[in-house]
């Protein structure tokens, strides 16, 4: 056993040697990768669909595309599918969770301006279970007071307070969660609000929104159980021309009103990187959410890879000394692969782009830099990138008790025969 011990470890720690000729403590970097929690999304489980029951259409502007077999129909097969994604990551992570994916009682439809901290008990009663935090969101779409594109601007006060109401419903079940939980829930507003022509009328549907956003935060919550993040978007189908709640929009009110602003990587012109805003937006603000997804030539939400964006993105987290205010949750859905092996993906990527950050000899490259020694600076960056932190990456898997390199596909192919495929 001891044996089989120290060949398994010897590349291993061929790789710390490595890098401590580097100047970097590999044994750090581990234990502060240890620490940090993603916020997996729920939504990529079922494809968006929720458990309402309603059948109402996604609308908002999104879009899910495949049909592969094995979506999860219901509360108990989603938190089951979510087990297995957290048996094969390393570390303790989190779960987002959205408004439509309450238990609600059977033939009794409850509407979002009614739904109630219950709905969710089952929820925090698993993620009690396995010393996991809950964030949340409240679902401003695929609801027939949402098809025509409008929730909170909407012109309509009737149907503005509707809204309002359901934001309010959200902020207090965020908080049970927290509370239950003892980890506070970070509850987001993103809004699909646009026009896909240019409106005569842009002033208008933003001052509206204010005066909304403000009213659903009127009441004070305890930030130990919730705290409010708001997020923007550039365009969206069906909103092509004119969002609401633009990037400018939320960062003024994030500014203004002290909230956590939300900073989606598929929300912004193909040429804008999430990866540049970050010491900009963070300059002024105390925290950032992140919601990290892939984006190819719009917001399509593909599964998160490994790259050059997403490593650019851990990088300034962790140049920054960010990684106490910066808030990590995934968001993409793909229904074209296993969607339990899209999460694994997606967050081991996330994971991997972080360790590639914390192994970095920053701050040797930081002097080179301050000595103007450009040409030194650009070499090494270039020969970093051949450094083990595979080798780093598989011993932090086998520490943690999870599959390293490919070997967590086994399991999830094996996952997919015994279980999706019987749905």
């Amino acid at each position: 056993m001891a044996a089989a011990t120290t060949s398994v470890d010897a590349p291993f720690e061929q790789a710390r040697e490595q890098y401590a000729e580097w100047g970097v403590d590999v044994d750090a970097a581990l234990h502060r990768l240890s620490t940090i929690a993603i916020s997996l999304h729920c939504w990529q489980g079922d494809d968006v669909v929720g458990f309402e029951g309603t059948g109402q259409a996604i609308g908002g502007g999104l879009a899910v595309t495949g049909n592969y077999p094995g979506r999860a129909r219901n509360a108990d097969e989603l938190r089951a599918d979510l087990d297995r994604v957290f048996s094969l990551l390393p570390g303790r992570h989190r779960l987002n969770l959205h408004a439509s994916y309450g238990e609600f009682p059977a033939g009794h439809p409850v509407d979002r301006d009614a739904i109630e901290p219950e709905y969710f008990r089952g929820w925090m009663d698993w993620a009690r279970s396995r010393r996991i935090g809950i964030d949340f969101n409240p679902t401003y779409f695929a609801h027939p007071l949402a098809a025509d594109g409008y929730t909170l601007a909407h012109p309509d006060p009737g149907i503005r307070r509707f809204w309002i109401d359901h934001g309010i419903a959200c902020r207090r079940i965020a908080a049970a969660i927290g509370t239950a939980i003892g980890s506070p829930s970070i509850n987001n507003i993103w809004i699909p609000d646009g026009s896909k022509e240019p409106p005569v009328d842009r002033k208008g549907p933003r001052a509206r929104l204010a005066e909304s956003l403000d009213a659903v935060f009127a009441e004070p919550i305890d930030p130990m159980a919730a705290r409010d993040a708001v997020e923007g978007k550039l365009f969206g189908i069906g909103s092509e021309s004119y969002v609401v709640g633009s990037h400018e929009f939320y960062y003024g009110y994030a500014l203004t009103r002290k909230k956590i602003l939300c900073l989606d990587a598929g929300h912004y012109h193909p040429t804008e990187v999430v990866s540049d805003k970050l010491s900009a937006v963070l300059t002024h603000l105390d925290e950032v959410l992140l919601h990290v997804s892939r984006g190819v030539r719009w917001d399509s939400d593909h599964v998160v890879i490994l790259s050059d964006e997403l490593l650019a993105i851990a990088q300034e987290i962790v140049r920054g000394d960010y990684l106490e205010r910066v808030h990590i949750g995934l968001d993409f859905f793909d229904a074209t692969i296993n969607r339990v092996a899209a999460w694994v993906i997606g967050t081991r990527a996330m994971l991997k782009a972080l360790l590639i950050a914390l192994l970095e000899p920053t701050e040797s490259l930081r002097r080179l830099e301050a000595e103007g020694d450009l040409t030194s600076r650009l070499a090494l960056l270039e020969e970093i990138k051949a450094l083990p932190f595979g080798t780093v990456w598989d011993h932090h898997c086998r520490t943690h008790g999870v599959p390293p390199g490919r070997d967590w596909l086994a399991e999830v192919k094996e996952y997919e025969r015994t279980v999706l495929a019987q749905r």
